[in-house]
């Protein structure tokens, strides 16, 4: 597999180019809602996007506490 990588650059700058965009949207979403713990994961794993278009899709769909939501006012 590693071959595969090390044979193959542009495979890797695809992934680049692939998971970069949805890096930095889910950071920015992340900051906007305020959780801190979100943004160092996501900052952190590099999941070829998986995780950063599971926390765009499905965890920022649902509504924030209104606490928070008063807090960003």
């Amino acid at each position: 597999m590693e071959q595969f990588f090390f044979g193959n650059n542009w495979v890797v700058i695809l992934l680049i180019l692939w998971t970069l965009p949805w890096k930095g949207v889910a950071l920015w979403k992340a900051v906007g809602r305020k959780e801190k713990w979100w943004f160092i994961v996501i900052l952190v794993l590099n999941t070829a996007a998986i995780l950063e278009i599971i926390y765009i899709f499905v965890w920022c769909r649902k509504k924030m506490p209104a606490e928070v939501r008063l807090e960003r006012k």
